[in-house]
């Protein structure tokens, strides 16, 4: 009779065992979850220095912080989670590449910046759809792009906005009824 082969431990396992110290659970979990992250990543920045730091910053803040991972029905799933976190720094990130583009104040007349969500909109897409975007109120903007483009579910992309589920809903509606009259 053969034996079968022990069940893989799932991501969630994983960051378990990883906030227990345990870095082999960690390594694996960086083995499994890094490839898609850099995907999603990529798709909203196209700078590979930027991704490649966001990877790093993140998967130090999943060690870090494995033991905040609430998970199970009422937390979320352990991908969403280091999603979360890796959106957050890269949304940090083009806050500190806009600043430091920032000509001194004392030289030139202020410039507004682009805020993170617009530039990765306009990276994703152009001509009307982009611009139907640009155009979405930023509340409602972030709400499309963190379920659409980054595929986040309500209750991921509610963890990510700091919003409740039911305002998650309501924006996301707002925003569909907006694109399509922008775009008829």
């Amino acid at each position: 009779m053969k034996h079968k082969p022990a069940r893989e431990p799932d991501e969630e396992r994983l960051l378990r065992r990883a906030a227990r110290g345990d870095r082999a659970a960690f390594e694996e979990l960086y083995r499994r979850t890094s490839p898609w992250l850099a995907v999603r990543l990529r798709r909203r920045c196209s700078d590979d220095q930027v991704v490649a730091e966001v990877m790093q910053e993140t998967y130090l803040a999943v060690w870090r912080a494995a033991g905040s991972f609430a998970g199970g029905a009422a937390g979320g799933s352990a991908v969403g989670w280091v999603w979360t976190i890796a959106a957050r720094r890269l949304v940090d990130a083009f806050r500190r590449r806009a600043h430091h583009a920032q000509p001194p104040a004392a030289m030139h007349a202020p410039v507004s910046a682009p805020a993170a969500e617009e530039e990765a909109l306009a990276a994703t897409f152009g001509d009307s759809v982009g611009d139907a975007l640009r155009t979405l109120a930023p509340e409602l903007r972030q709400v499309l792009q963190a379920m659409v483009l980054d595929g986040l579910s309500v209750r991921e992309t509610a963890i990510l906005l700091g919003l409740p589920e039911g305002t998650v809903k309501t924006r996301a509606r707002r925003a569909r009824i907006a694109m399509r009259e922008a775009l008829s």
